[in-house]
């Protein structure tokens, strides 16, 4: 079974940056669009950003600028490099797969998760 692990997580203070990376176990990155996603308490799973396997990317309005997804597929890793962190930002962060049309819709994988990373940005 392909497994998805989330990694890069922490506390940081507002402003701040983190690097999150999703590795997977077999090559199920490859032909797939990818997303990361956030689930902060008390709120539902959100799209954060995306990227197709041709490379073609989207972000979340409230990360726009602040965020970028890239994808080395010969390490089957996606990475998100976070800048200019907000306390808004915290959350649990997931990676998974879905296709191009979901993804770009903004739509939720009905995938199993993995455990996510969490993400903390003090004010």
């Amino acid at each position: 079974q392909v497994q998805l692990v989330e990694s890069g997580g922490g506390l940081v203070q507002a402003g701040g940056s983190l690097r999150l990376s999703c590795a997977a176990s077999g090559s199920i990155f490859s032909g797939n669009a990818v997303g990361w996603y956030r689930q902060a308490p008390g709120k539902q799973r959100e799209l954060v950003a995306g990227i197709s396997s041709g490379g073609i990317t989207k972000y979340v309005d409230s990360v726009k600028g602040r965020f970028t997804i890239s994808r080395d597929n010969a390490k089957n890793t996606v990475y998100l490099q976070m800048t200019s962190l907000k306390p808004e930002d915290t959350a649990v962060y997931y990676c998974n797969i879905d296709s191009p049309i979901r993804l770009f819709s903004g739509q939720v994988p009905s995938r199993s998760w993995g455990q996510g990373t969490q993400v903390t940005v003090s004010s």
